[in-house]
C-alpha cells in the first residue's frame, strides 16, 4: 500500500506545503505533488520574498542619498539592480530548500509531477518517469495562481513583463510602465524607481491601492509622485502596440484626453487568475465558478473529501490567508478542530514606501454600512520614534464601533505599518475594545505608541496633537 495515503496535497505554495507539515504533525501518512522541482510556490520562488528582498535593496539605494542628514557621507554610490536580483534569488533558494528540510522532519512525502484528479479518493501523478497513481482518503488542492494579462496587451515574457520577469531583472529599463496600482504594482514601482527607471504608473480605479483605505492610498500617492513617479488613475488602456525596442500604449485619462505613452519594457500588474486547468476538476465533478473553485466555509468542495484552498478558491488572494486555511482545513480532516478562518480579520499589507498595512472595514465601507463609528487618525510627524528615523509620512487609524468600542477597521500608512498591524489583527480576534489598547502600556519611544494614541484618537482623546 505503498501509493495509499490519509491525505494527498496538489501544490507545495505557502498554502499546501503547510498543510502537508501539519497534516504530518498530526500523524497523518501525507505526500504533498509539486510540478515545480523547487518547493516554496509563487510566494517563495518568485513573489513574497524575493520581491520583499528587492524591495529592502530598493530601501537601502533610496537612503543612500539622504545619509549626510545622519552624519554619514559616502562617495559615489553604483546601483546595481542584478546584484540585488542575484541576493533575492539566494533568499528564495534558502527558502525553497527550507521547505524541504520541514518536509523531511514532519515524514511528509513530496512527489514532483503534475497531478490530476481521478474521481474520488484517486490522483493521477504525471512525472518525469511516466504516470502513476495514488490513492487516499483526502485531497487538497492548493494548485496557486497566475499573472492575468488584458486583452489589450499579451504578457511576452520580454516587452511585457509579470511580476515573475520583474522581480529577477538583470537591468533597469529607462522607462517602465506599470499597468495596475494594487500591491503588485505599487512594490514594483518602488523597486524599480529606487534603481534608476523612469516609472509610470496606470491604473483604472480612482485611486492607488484601490482596496485600501482612500487616506493611506493618498498618502502613498502624494509620496510616489515627489518621487518623480507619474501617475494616471481613473484612467483606460485602449490599445497597446508591441515593438522590437518598446512598448505604445495609448491610454484614455480620466479626464477624456487620449495620450500615446513609450516604454522600454511594461509591467502588468493586474491580479492574478487562479490555476484550476488540466487538474481534473470535471472528472472528478468539482464544481467551479469565474475560474475559482467553489469551497464552503471549511475550504470543502461540493465532492466529499477534495477541499481546496489558497489563490484556487476564495479570494483574498494572499500568502498568509492559503497558510492559515492549510492548517484549519487539515485540522478539521483530522478531527482536531480548529475554530474556522475569520475571513473578515485578515490583513492586508503592501511593502511599498510608505507601507501600507489594514484590517478590517475601510472608513468608506463603515459609513456605507451606516454604522455608528468614531475614528481617530494619529499622524507619525507626532510620533517620537518616527521622527529620530526621518519617517513622518502617514498615520495610523482605527475605526471604532460606538456602541461597544469594538475595533471595526485599522489602518496603518508609515514606517513598520507590516508589523504593527498584528497587535490590531490580535486585538480584533479578542474582541479588543480601544479602551483596552489604550490601557495596554506601549513602550517609549516606539512606533507602536502611535496605535494606542489612535486608539485615544478615536475615543476623543489624543494626547500628543
Amino acid at each position: 500500500m505503498a501509493d495509499t495515503y490519509d491525505l494527498i496535497v496538489i501544490g507545495a505554495g505557502p498554502g499546501g506545503y503547510v498543510a502537508a507539515i501539519r497534516a504530518g504533525q498530526l500523524g497523518l501518512k501525507v505526500a504533498c505533488v509539486e510540478a515545480n522541482d523547487k518547493l516554496g510556490g509563487v510566494c517563495n520562488l518568485v513573489g513574497c520574498i524575493p520581491t520583499k528582498a528587492m524591495l529592502e535593496s530598493a530601501k537601502y539605494a533610496r537612503k543612500v542619498g539622504h545619509l549626510e542628514e545622519f552624519g554619514i557621507t559616502v562617495g559615489e554610490v553604483k546601483l546595481d539592480i542584478a546584484a540585488a536580483s542575484k541576493r533575492a534569488k539566494k533568499v528564495a533558494e534558502s527558502g525553497s530548500k527550507g521547505v524541504n528540510f520541514l518536509f523531511r522532519k514532519n515524514k511528509v512525502e513530496l512527489i514532483t509531477g503534475w497531478a490530476r484528479l481521478q474521481g474520488k479518493g484517486k490522483v493521477e501523478v504525471e512525472t518525469k518517469d511516466g504516470k502513476k497513481t495514488l490513492t487516499t482518503k483526502n485531497i487538497i488542492l492548493a494548485t496557486g495562481s497566475r499573472p492575468k494579462s488584458l486583452p489589450v496587451l499579451k504578457i511576452d515574457g520580454d516587452r511585457v513583463w509579470s511580476s515573475d520577469q520583474a522581480v529577477y531583472a538583470d537591468k533597469v529599463p529607462a522607462t517602465l510602465g506599470i499597468i495596475g496600482a494594487g500591491a503588485i504594482g505599487m512594490e514594483f514601482a518602488d523597486v524599480f524607481d529606487s534603481f534608476g527607471a523612469k516609472v509610470t504608473i496606470i491604473e483604472a480605479m480612482d485611486q492607488v491601492l484601490p482596496l485600501e483605505d482612500r487616506d493611506c492610498a493618498a498618502v502613498v500617492e502624494k509620496a510616489y509622485r515627489k518621487r518623480g513617479i507619474e501617475i494616471y488613475t481613473g484612467a483606460r488602456m485602449e490599445k497597446a502596440d508591441v515593438k522590437k525596442n518598446g512598448v505604445t500604449l495609448s491610454v484614455k485619462t480620466k479626464d477624456g484626453e487620449t495620450k500615446s505613452l513609450e516604454f522600454e519594457r511594461v509591467l502588468m500588474a493586474v491580479g492574478r487568475a487562479p490555476i484550476i486547468e488540466d487538474i481534473g476538476l470535471e472528472k472528478a465533478g468539482v464544481k467551479t465558478d469565474r475560474g475559482a473553485i467553489v469551497v464552503d466555509e471549511y475550504c470543502r468542495t461540493n465532492v466529499e473529501g477534495i477541499y481546496a484552498i489558497g489563490d484556487c478558491g476564495r479570494p483574498p488572494l494572499l500568502a498568509h490567508k492559503a497558510s492559515h486555511e492549510g492548517i484549519a482545513t487539515v485540522e478539521f480532516i483530522a478531527g482536531v478542530g480548529h475554530g474556522g478562518i475569520d475571513y473578515g480579520n485578515i490583513p492586508s499589507v503592501t511593502y511599498c514606501h510608505p507601507e501600507v498595512a489594514s484590517v478590517g472595514l475601510t472608513e468608506a465601507k463603515a459609513r456605507e454600512k451606516g454604522l455608528d463609528i468614531e475614528v481617530g487618525s494619529f499622524p507619525w510627524s507626532a510620533n517620537g520614534r518616527a521622527r529620530t528615523a526621518g519617517e513622518s509620512d502617514g498615520f495610523v487609524k482605527i475605526i471604532r464601533d460606538k456602541k461597544y468600542s469594538e475595533i471595526i477597521g485599522a489602518h496603518i500608512v508609515g514606517p513598520n505599518a507590516s508589523e504593527l498591524i498584528a497587535e490590531l489583527v490580535l486585538g480584533r480576534h479578542l474582541e479588543t475594545t480601544a479602551e483596552e489598547i489604550e490601557k495596554a502600556i506601549h513602550p517609549h519611544p516606539t512606533l507602536s505608541e502611535a496605535v494606542a494614541e489612535a486608539a485615544l484618537g478615536s475615543l476623543g482623546r489624543p494626547i500628543h496633537i
